[in-house]
C-alpha cells in the first residue's frame, strides 16, 4: 500500500498533521507493530507521521519522578543505571521485547500506546501508578496510565494527540519491583502470561504500606487485582494473592495457551513475583 511519510519538526507542527489528515493518518515512531499491521494490512494508512527527532528520547530523573520520553527505547530502559535497584521490574521487562536489535527501535510509548494486553512493559508502569503525558490541539494533559488503557488495541488517546512521556514517582528507599514472563520459548516471544509486583513499606510481619501487582496477557487489557493487592497489604499470603488474581483474570484460549493454563500460571507468576520483592526488599 502507498502512503505519504511526513517528517514533522515540531510537536506542534505533528499535531497539525495529525488534525488535517485525520483518520488517515498514523503516528510512527520505532515502527515495530505499526510496520507490520500495515504489511498484513490490518491497517492501511495513507499518511504516517514520524516522531523521530522531536526530542521525545530522553530519560530524566528529579529527586520527585522520573519522565520516560515517550520515543525512548527499550535498550535505553534496560542500560538506564537509575532503574538498577528498586525499579529492575523496568529492565526486565523491557529486557525481554522482540530481540536486542528490536528492542534498540521500539519505544516505550508504541509499548503503551498499541494496548496490547500482553505488552511487557505496561505492568511495570502499572505496579508504579505511572501516568502518561499527551499533548494536542486542546492543549496539555496528564492521564492515570491505568485510565488510559480501555481494552485491547483501545486506549483514551485522542487521534491528533501525541503522547509524549510517561512518568512515575521515584520509588522509596524501602521498596522492591519484579516481573516475571512465561512464554512458550525463552528469547523473543509474545507473553503467555506476563506479571509484575511492587512492594514497599514492609511493616514487620504486618503487611506493607505498598503493594501492588499487574497481570498481562490474562484479560482484554493489562488490570490490576485490586483485591489481591488488599490482601498483601494487609499481610495476607502471597499464594492466596495469586489465586485472587487468577480469579479476576478473563483469559482466553488460543494458540499460546488455553485460558484454564493461563489462569494456573497467573496464580504461580503472582506468588512467585511478590516473594522475589519481599527478598529483594532491603
Amino acid at each position: 500500500m502507498a502512503f505519504e511519510f511526513h517528517a514533522p519538526q515540531s510537536i506542534d507542527a505533528a499535531i497539525a498533521l495529525a488534525r488535517q489528515h485525520g483518520d488517515a493518518a498514523r503516528f510512527i515512531a520505532g515502527g515495530t507493530d505499526l510496520v507490520i499491521q500495515i504489511k498484513r494490512k490490518r491497517l492501511e494508512p495513507q499518511h504516517l507521521i514520524s516522531l523521530a527527532g522531536l526530542g521525545l528520547d530522553t530519560i530524566r530523573e528529579t529527586d520527585s519522578e522520573f519522565v520516560i520520553g515517550a520515543t525512548a527505547t527499550h535498550n535505553d530502559v534496560v542500560f538506564r543505571p537509575a532503574f538498577q535497584k528498586q525499579l529492575v521490574a523496568l529492565t526486565e521487562a523491557s529486557a525481554v521485547v522482540g530481540g536486542r536489535q528490536i528492542r534498540n527501535v521500539a519505544t516505550v510509548g508504541g509499548n503503551i500506546v498499541n494496548a496490547s494486553p500482553a505488552a511487557d512493559l505496561v505492568p511495570v508502569l502499572l505496579t508504579l501508578d505511572a501516568a502518561v503525558d499527551l499533548v494536542g490541539a486542546s492543549g496539555a494533559r496528564s492521564v492515570p496510565l491505568d485510565d488510559f488503557l480501555l481494552d485491547r488495541g483501545q486506549t483514551a488517546r485522542r487521534p491528533d494527540e501525541v503522547l509524549t512521556a510517561v512518568r512515575f514517582a521515584r520509588p522509596t528507599a524501602a521498596s522492591a519491583t519484579a516481573f516475571l514472563k512465561g512464554g512458550r520459548r525463552k528469547a523473543m516471544e509474545i507473553s503467555v502470561v506476563c506479571v509484575a509486583a511492587h512492594l514497599a513499606g514492609p511493616r514487620a510481619g504486618q503487611g506493607y504500606d505498598t503493594a501492588r501487582i499487574a497481570v498481562g496477557a490474562a484479560a482484554s487489557r493489562t488490570f490490576r487485582p485490586a483485591a489481591a493487592e488488599q490482601l498483601v497489604a494487609r499481610g495476607g499470603s502471597f499464594a492466596e494473592a495469586g489465586r485472587i488474581a487468577a480469579e479476576a483474570a478473563s483469559p482466553i484460549d488460543d494458540v499460546r495457551a488455553s485460558a484454564r493454563y493461563r489462569r494456573l500460571l497467573v496464580a504461580t507468576l503472582v506468588e512467585r513475583a511478590l516473594a522475589c520483592c519481599r527478598e529483594r526488599l532491603p
